[in-house]
């Protein structure tokens, strides 16, 4: 067989509509410039790279899993959006919204945060191209309150949505904090004043209130040509009211501990929990429900939400097979080891409570508490 036809049999294979594969690997040499910039421990001088780098994927394992996949019962449904969030919360009230997949509103301290923001029906090189969503976004857009700040986790397509970017601009003129090297892609769409933050590093956005880009476990490029040209992070949201922790998208690391090492806790972790299946494939960068409780653990977070599901069509797993292995796993362990996950619907929104005893987030990170999937994963580590 040749070349021509295994890409065309594999892109077929490995989406919905296999000419979206086609069009994005014809797409792949389009060179996008990257981070210049002073070395690092995770820079080289032109890529980024994790605390724990990984190896990629052998091509053949890859090829191998699309033509064999056994994907999840997905289908797009009509979801109606939920009623509009209130324009602004205060006193030391933590509001958060999930619109779906990683897009969440966050509103405290006056300030209205958006994560990740998509609206879009597809994400891709082009409105026209690349993956649909299976559910409308739980919020619409034109219904949004005012947004202050807007978090970029990294510059892939289900996260870094040009065109919902280009609409928040013209609407509110939010600033928008991300990693190093993706304020470049935002100014070429026209959006320009981002800040952008290596990870430790932080920057004040309102009164008492500062960002700190944090590690996650993960990559970056939006072609073939720019792999882990522009740098990938979490965020830790310090306000009057409390500490808010924004995973973005990331696999399991050791990067957990060193966050617990700056912050005792968190009132909220906003954590991935999925595409997780197949698991030899996913688990280098997209962490799996047992990943994420005792992520939550280790975080001694009070109050965690899952995000990063039922939206895209990412791996093997179903729409609600993520949800469904979180509330197992946590069901599997011992009352005093179960962190508090709310599993929010589309449009869902929560009044998430105030810390009252924190000596209490303590007793679930011991070793005993561990969820068995999640140890196992550690140790491949």
């Amino acid at each position: 067989m040749s070349v021509r036809r295994v890409v065309r049999e594999v892109a077929r294979r490995a989406l919905p509509h296999g000419w979206i594969a086609l069009v994005l690997f014809a797409c792949a040499t389009v060179p996008l410039a990257g981070y210049r910039g002073p070395l690092s421990d995770h820079f080289d001088g032109s890529h980024f790279h994790n605390i724990q780098p990984f190896q990629e994927q052998a091509v053949e394992d890859v090829i191998a899993w699309q033509f064999a996949r056994g994907r999840g019962d997905w289908r797009r449904v009509g979801v109606p959006p939920a009623p509009p969030p209130p324009r602004r919360v205060g006193g030391r009230t933590v509001r958060v919204t999930f619109v779906n997949h990683a897009t969440v509103l966050i509103q405290m301290d006056g300030l209205n945060i958006l994560t990740d923001p998509v609206f879009s029906e597809r994400v891709g090189p082009a409105p026209w191209l690349g993956q649909r969503r299976f559910r409308p976004p739980g919020i619409r857009i034109e219904e949004l309150p005012p947004i202050d700040l807007v978090l970029l986790s990294h510059d892939h397509y289900d996260h870094f949505d040009v065109p919902t970017l280009q609409r928040l601009e013209r609407a509110f003129h939010p600033k928008i904090v991300t990693g190093l090297g993706n304020g470049e892609l935002l100014r070429s769409a026209g959006i320009g004043g981002a800040q952008e933050l290596d990870w430790w590093q932080d920057a004040p956005v309102a009164d008492g209130v500062r960002i700190r880009a944090v590690p996650t476990q993960h990559w970056s490029g939006r072609t073939l040509s720019d792999h882990c040209r522009r740098l990938w992070a979490g965020f830790v949201i310090e306000g009057q009211s409390d500490t808010v922790f924004f995973a973005g998208d990331t696999g399991w690391g050791r990067f957990y501990d060193l966050i617990h090492r700056r912050y005792s806790r968190f009132r909220l972790a906003i954590l991935p929990i999925a595409p997780f299946i197949p698991r030899w494939y996913m688990h280098r960068k997209h962490q799996s429900p047992a990943d994420a409780v005792h992520a939550a653990q280790l975080l001694h977070a009070a109050t965690s939400i899952p995000i990063h599901w039922g939206t895209f069509e990412l791996g093997d797993d179903g729409p609600r097979e993520a949800v469904d292995s979180l509330e197992a796993t946590i069901a599997e362990l011992p009352e005093r080891c179960r962190p508090d996950f709310v599993v929010l619907g589309n449009g869902g929104s929560l009044d998430v409570p105030a810390i009252t005893d924190p000596e209490q987030l303590m007793s679930a990170a011991d070793s005993s508490c561990v969820p068995p999937k999640a140890e196992s994963r550690r140790s491949a580590w």
